[in-house]
């Protein structure tokens, strides 16, 4: 039976990217940040039973994987990729089930080599497996909008089980770790993703040569970290998947250096003046107009942001956007007038927005900042 009360937990934040998203493909940097939005994961073991039992909140109906036949489950799981590798299977085909990236990440967590031992990685890690039990977990991030739910759910799932199996792995060791089981999800997985839950705070890949990564620490009283003056908006679910935006793109665009180019310009901008205090308006503005450009804004994303300019803020698409129909997913904004974000808001009452804010800290165990305890708990 279960004891009620999980014996650890962890979290991590979800992502934005702030600039970039397809012209890092292009040599550009790319600007990204962890936000104060987060999935928390925990686990409540039970006295009974073989296996790990799934209750994820608003993802799925929850799963039973046997702990005896996780090496098998993650094997199985690794042959599907090689399917996609080898153009026999679609990417969304290789998990077949929502919980199945949490649990592969536990799965390779005990094929490694554990600390002081000469065990082979799968043979003396499985005699070290948790005990049967409940990985439950919550999200304030939403599902396939580009702000980094299904890194988050890795990056915390990871930082859980290092704690439950005394395996404690280096900040590196985390952010190889996601990008590892984020491409059974994604196909090919980028470091931003991985890098913004892991780290934390303001992130910049490229720029100083291929696979670059640099942290940037924001002050406390920095309108980002505050939650002044920057909202996120959720425009509807893209209808086209990244792959087929990066697919047509690069059939339209990719010759052109000088777009690229600007891109480049923009993003270093728009990291100016993040870290010098100054206005980042006019960077997000063009930024926006080099995405419609691309063609990866759909009209009615394209008139939510002519609204938001109409109102004295700026705003632009978080991602890759979308080729096909009417959304466009996350909208960052920026507006001093919090009056005049609500007004703009209040014509679309079906869309999801608030206030936005950075983390400065990334996947961590125990509770999310301001969390509800846990189940079980006080």
């Amino acid at each position: 039976m279960s004891t009620g009360r999980p014996e650890a937990g962890a979290h991590a934040p979800g992502k934005l990217i702030l600039s970039g998203e397809h012209s890092v493909l292009y040599g550009a940097p790319a600007l990204a940040m962890a936000i104060a939005r987060y999935t928390e994961v925990w686990f409540t073991p039970l006295g009974i039973g073989e296996g790990i039992r799934t209750t994820f909140a608003n993802l799925s109906g929850g799963a039973t994987y046997s702990l005896k036949l996780l090496s098998g489950f993650k094997s199985r799981l690794d042959r599907r990729f090689e399917q996609f590798l080898n153009g026999d299977l679609k990417v969304h085909k290789v998990l077949t089930h929502p919980d199945d990236l949490a649990v592969y990440a536990l799965a390779s967590l005990l094929h490694d080599k554990p600390p002081g031992t000469a065990a082979m990685p799968g043979i003396g890690a499985m005699h070290h497996l948790p005990r049967p039990g409940e990985l439950g977990s919550r999200t304030e991030l939403p599902i396939g909008a580009g702000m980094g739910s299904s890194a988050a759910i890795v990056a915390a799932t990871t930082v859980l089980f290092e704690t439950l199996l005394d395996r404690p792995k280096t900040p590196e060791q985390r952010f190889d770790r996601v990008r590892f089981c984020e491409r059974l999800k994604h196909g090919k997985a980028g470091p931003i993703d991985a890098a913004s839950v892991v780290r934390g705070g303001l992130v910049r890949v490229g720029g100083n040569g291929p696979g670059s990564i640099s942290s940037f620490d924001l002050p406390e009283d920095h309108d980002l970290v505050a939650g002044r003056g920057w909202y996120w908006v959720l425009h509807g679910r893209p209808v086209s998947g990244t792959g087929e935006c990066v697919s047509a793109v690069a059939a339209a665009h990719g010759r052109d250096a000088a777009l690229w180019d600007a891109f480049a310009v923009c993003t270093r901008a728009l990291e100016a003046a993040l870290l010098s205090g100054g206005s980042p308006d006019a960077a997000i503005t063009e930024n926006q107009r080099l995405l419609e450009r691309i063609g990866v804004v759909p009209a009615a994303t394209q008139a939510l942001v002519a609204q938001i300019e109409e109102a004295g803020g700026a705003a632009k698409i978080c991602g890759a956007g979308s080729v096909r129909g009417d959304h466009g997913g996350a909208v960052l904004v920026r507006i001093d007038d919090a009056q005049a974000m609500a007004s703009v808001m209040a014509r679309h009452p079906d869309l999801d927005w608030a206030p936005l804010r950075m983390s400065r800290t990334g996947a961590a165990p125990g509770p999310a900042p301001r969390a509800q305890p846990l189940p079980g708990q006080g």
